[in-house]
């Protein structure tokens, strides 16, 4: 997975942020408060969202209305899977990932990896 575009991230975090399905027009019209765009321009990379997976649609009316495919953090999740596949040593790339974090970060991960291990646990039916 490639990371988004300028627009492309520009389109994913409007929609993430508004929480639910919207249109092109809804989109331009947030984006706009920003930049100056047109209306095909913000249409095309919607379209092509959709066609790389990461946003979904439905016909309402005349219109389409988009949704993310992911989350935010899932999207996140993904980018740092692949940033890890491409690290060749996977191992060194998180070692050199980890002591880069403040203290609060190296927290918030260790309680992730808990919640995970914990979760993985319940998946197997194990009770530890």
């Amino acid at each position: 997975m490639r990371p988004f575009g300028d627009l492309e991230a520009a389109i994913m975090a409007e929609l993430w942020d508004r929480g639910q399905p919207a249109t092109v027009r809804d989109v331009l019209a947030a984006l706009n408060g920003t930049r100056s765009l047109a209306y095909i321009t913000v249409m095309t990379v919607m379209d092509n969202l959709h066609r790389k997976g990461q946003l979904g649609r439905e016909m309402t009316g005349r219109a389409w209305l988009y949704r993310p495919i992911r989350t935010r953090a899932e999207h996140a999740a993904a980018l740092l899977q692949d940033v890890l596949a491409d690290a060749g040593d996977r191992q060194a790339a998180l070692i050199h990932f980890v002591a880069d974090l403040d203290s609060d970060s190296v927290s918030q991960l260790r309680s992730a990896v808990e919640a995970a291990r914990r979760r993985e646990n319940q998946t197997r039916g194990d009770t530890a």
